[in-house]
């Protein structure tokens, strides 16, 4: 099988059920989780080889992540989507609530917005945070003008929010204190 095809070299290509131009909203959608994966992959590369803790669940939780991105990305492709075919689930999403119940329990107490920063997995976690919530914006926008599974928004907006959790927790096992914004409002309260 040859990898090139010739088939877009007039800026068209395919999804399920049309032919698009290439920077048609939903190519774009799942054109960025696609990048977000790969940033995702990344971070697991650099825990592989980092040895002063313990990342075993992080790397099982990414890698997980990584499965569940194919799985938005193949949603939005449906040019009309199928709920009988759609992959994303409410479940998948529910899972990321308590996995970040679970790294925020692992974190001192935050109530200023924070610098991205501090060891290379937690900072490359902060660039997985932002290319997330720039793919939420391109399925916002998706969603405002064609169909789209809401579940694969829903699934986007709770990843950020894990990876800032996951950001955070990956300093807090190397002991680095994440940087306030030093003028920042207190925006952040613990929920009990």
């Amino acid at each position: 099988m040859k990898i090139y095809t010739r088939t877009g070299d007039e800026g068209k290509t395919s999804v399920i059920g049309a032919r698009v131009m290439k920077d048609d909203n939903r190519v774009e959608a799942y054109g960025t989780i696609d990048e977000l994966n790969c940033f995702v992959g990344q971070v697991g590369s650099v825990l592989a080889r980092e040895t002063t803790a313990d990342w075993k669940d992080f790397q099982e939780h990414l890698t997980i992540i990584q499965h569940e991105l194919f799985d938005c990305g193949s949603d939005l492709c449906y040019a009309i989507p199928d709920p009988q075919k759609m992959k994303v689930t409410a479940e998948m999403t529910e899972r990321l609530e308590s996995w970040i119940d679970l790294y925020e329990a692992q974190t001192p107490p935050i109530t200023k917005f924070i610098l991205p920063g501090g060891s290379e997995a937690a900072s490359l976690l902060h660039v997985c945070r932002t290319v997330c919530r720039r793919a939420e914006r391109r399925v916002v926008t998706l969603s405002g003008e064609q169909a789209c599974p809401d579940e694969v928004r829903k699934y986007l907006n709770r990843l950020s929010d894990l990876l800032f959790t996951m950001a955070r927790a990956a300093n807090a096992r190397l002991e680095l204190l994440d940087v306030e914004y030093e003028r920042s409002a207190d925006v952040f309260h613990r929920r009990s």
